[in-house]
């Protein structure tokens, strides 16, 4: 279950960032994570929600944004989104949907990123 790491490297990122900023609350966190990465927005959600309490980011929102997986194919030029609806867990094969070709350049949809934290500041 990856997404429990996933939610606590999150977590842990949030919390220093929200610290260096001198931060009395964190209210909201827009995360994105691409359709390659593979995790289950609704367990990351509810590890997120486990994992914040008694934090710094306990009351925070959490915009969970998941981005397509974008590939380009060298042998018929196809450049757009690929189809992730059935990927095997353990050896995803991303193939272009025009020409069923398996060698295909991964342009977006790899990544986690935590694309925006809203804090609170003493006045």
């Amino acid at each position: 279950m990856h997404e429990l790491a996933m939610a606590q490297g999150i977590i842990n990122s949030v919390i220093e960032t929200a610290n260096e900023n001198n931060a009395t609350e964190v209210t909201e966190i827009v995360i994105e994570i691409g359709k390659l990465v593979l995790i289950n927005p609704e367990q990351l959600s509810f590890m997120l929600d486990v994992l914040c309490e008694n934090t710094i980011v306990e009351n925070a929102k959490f915009d969970i944004i998941e981005i397509p997986a974008e590939i380009e194919c060298p042998e018929c030029k196809f450049k757009g989104n690929a189809n992730t609806d059935d990927l095997d867990h353990y050896a995803p094969i991303i193939e272009c949907p025009k020409c069923k070709n398996k060698r295909v350049s991964i342009l977006n949809g790899k990544d986690c990123i935590v694309r925006n934290i809203i804090i609170e500041q003493p006045n």
